[in-house]
């Protein structure tokens, strides 16, 4: 008798046995320890992606006298944000912010593809999976009604040797809602071609299955799947009340964090939303202002939003870019800086309110607590329940970890 299938009936007949008998069987525990495995909480996760690369100096790690931005101080006693941050710094017992990230790859392709797998790029031969896909993989479901992984508003970056059927549901426009689903056409439209295309791919498929192949038609399956589906209404963003539309603001970026809530909220695993905009070489105050602005209500909306409805502990957000920005301000603007910048983990049952290493007076140099990419991405790993040690295979047979060897996860944040 499995405990999936345990009756009512089958119950009461179990707790008639002598409480020693049970209890020297191990039934008890076994019932108490299936018990707690069903009623357990998956985690979902919501990466915001600063492409580009923020300055960590004029946002989370201000540094007065470089930078023309006052700081204002936080719920957490002795940290102070840049002045564009005021919701975030209301919820910052949210979240744990770490200043003293730090890493070698300072130009933007090489940059976002580390920090994504944590590998850096040309390692090994391979094409390595983004976040996302390894979380999908990991976490997500066998055959889920909707995408384990959904990129909005950003390229991103792909499944790599794990195969199209890890591949992200790619949303351009959060404002369009459902109809980022309908590219093909009407629904009738859209079946006549899955039907045609069907056909094809299982004449292929009766001749020579190879993995690929087969990857695709269960990636082209689930995308029928998900075009049937009531659960696609979860893109719908005409589906919110105003007042929640108006807590994460107006902008691409904001309306991008309402979707995420949303897609978690109807049991996406991951959802990266991306917001561009950061590669701040010239006029960098004043885009920085405006994008601080626009990150405050998304992410203060997303936090206040996920705390509300009792989603934020089940809900790891992450906060991350391609790096930091110099010290130097030349010609109005900041250049590329990997050698200490910041990134912020929220909610996920982590344990938050307080800062994670330290950089100088300039924010130049990690004084305390450097953190690499591969720290950091264990330490996600861990926060959803993943083995960050785990290892793939790829398609020649060579085994790879989800992290490359030598992690330091951030242990003080795990619970």
């Amino acid at each position: 008798m499995s405990f999936e299938r345990i009756s009512r009936r089958d119950l009461l007949r179990c707790s008639g046995v002598a409480l020693m008998g049970a209890s020297a069987s191990g039934w008890m525990r076994l019932l108490a320890d299936e018990a707690a495995r069903q009623g357990a909480k998956k985690k979902s996760v919501v990466l915001l992606y600063m492409n580009g690369g923020a300055s960590h100096i004029d946002t989370f790690d201000p540094k007065p006298g470089h930078t023309e931005f006052k700081t204002i101080p936080t719920a957490t006693p002795g940290v102070q944000f840049a002045e564009h941050l005021p919701t975030l710094a209301r919820l910052s017992k949210e979240m744990a912010v770490i200043r003293s990230m730090n890493t070698s790859e300072g130009s933007h392709a090489r940059a976002r593809y580390y920090i994504h797998t944590g590998y850096r790029e040309g390692v090994g031969g391979v094409v390595h999976p983004t976040l996302g896909s390894i979380m999908a993989a990991s976490i997500g479901q066998k055959k889920p009604e909707l995408p384990n992984f959904v990129s909005i508003s950003g390229g991103g970056l792909g499944p790599g040797f794990l195969g199209p059927v890890h591949a992200p549901l790619q949303v351009n426009d959060p404002n369009k809602g459902i109809d980022n689903l309908k590219q093909f056409g009407a629904i009738e439209q859209f079946d006549d071609k899955a039907s045609v295309l069907g056909q094809m791919e299982q004449s292929f498929l009766d001749r020579k299955q190879t993995p690929a192949a087969l990857a695709h038609q269960a990636t082209y399956e689930a995308a029928v799947k998900l075009m049937h589906s009531e659960k696609a209404k979860a893109f719908d963003l005409s589906k919110e009340s105003e007042s929640a539309a108006k807590l994460y603001g107006s902008s691409k970026f904001g309306r991008g964090c309402l979707l995420a809530r949303r897609l978690v909220e109807f049991g996406v695993p991951f959802v990266e939303v991306d917001m561009g905009g950061w590669d701040t070489h010239k006029d960098n105050f004043g885009r920085v202002k405006t994008l601080s602005n626009q990150l405050d209500e998304g992410m203060g909306g997303l936090l206040t939003d996920l705390k509300q409805r009792g989603m934020l502990d089940s809900t790891l957000v992450v906060w991350m870019g391609d790096f930091g920005r110099t010290p130097e301000v030349k010609s109005g603007g900041r250049g590329h800086y990997p050698k200490a910048w910041t990134t912020i983990l929220a909610g996920g049952g982590l344990k938050t309110g307080g800062v994670v290493g330290k950089t100088d007076e300039r924010g130049a140099t990690v004084v305390d607590r450097k953190v690499g990419v591969n720290d950091f991405l264990a330490t996600i790993c861990k926060a959803v329940g993943v083995d960050c040690t785990k290892e793939f295979t790829t398609r020649t047979g060579r085994p790879i970890r989800i992290v490359d060897k030598g992690e330091k996860p951030i242990t003080e944040l795990l619970g």
